[in-house]
C-alpha cells in the first residue's frame, strides 16, 4: 500500500486548497496538496518536500488528521494539518490555483471525491 500525504495549511482560520490540472477525471476539482511518500523518507519528511515542489513554500508539519482514506485499490491518504513558514503558495505542479478557505465554507469547495470524508474529519478535530 502506498501512503499518499496531504497538507492542510492552516493561516489564519483558513485552509489552503489547489485545483487539479491533471489528471484529465479531476481536473477542476480541489484537494490539499500533498503527494506521495517515496521509499526512505517518513510521511512529514515527503509531505515538506511535495509542497516545496508543488507550491513553493516551506511548512511545518503538524498533527495527522485522525483517519485514513482510500484513493484507489493501492493508494492511501493521510492527511496532516501543517502551518506556513516561508513564502506565498503558488500554483507551481499539477494545479492552477490556490485559496485559502475558512472551515464554515468547506462545503463551498468542489472537492475532489476522494478527499470529501478526509475535509469531513478536519472539520471535526478543528472545531
Amino acid at each position: 500500500m502506498t501512503i499518499v500525504v496531504a497538507a492542510a495549511i492552516e493561516r489564519d482560520g483558513h485552509y489552503l486548497a489547489a485545483r487539479r490540472t491533471r489528471p484529465a477525471d479531476v481536473a477542476g476539482l480541489w484537494e490539499f496538496p500533498g503527494g506521495k511518500v517515496e521509499s526512505g523518507e517518513s510521511e512529514e519528511q515527503a509531505l515538506a518536500r511535495e509542497i516545496r515542489e508543488e507550491l513553493g513554500v516551506e511548512i511545518d508539519v503538524g498533527a495527522r488528521v485522525p483517519g485514513e482514506w482510500p484513493l484507489r485499490d493501492d493508494l492511501v491518504l493521510h492527511l496532516y494539518v501543517a502551518a506556513l513558514v516561508d513564502g506565498e503558495p503558488a500554483p507551481l505542479e499539477q494545479h492552477d490555483q490556490v485559496r485559502w478557505v475558512a472551515r464554515e465554507d468547506f462545503d463551498s469547495v468542489d472537492w475532489l471525491p476522494s478527499d470529501v470524508d478526509a475535509v469531513r474529519s478536519l472539520r471535526e478535530v478543528t472545531a
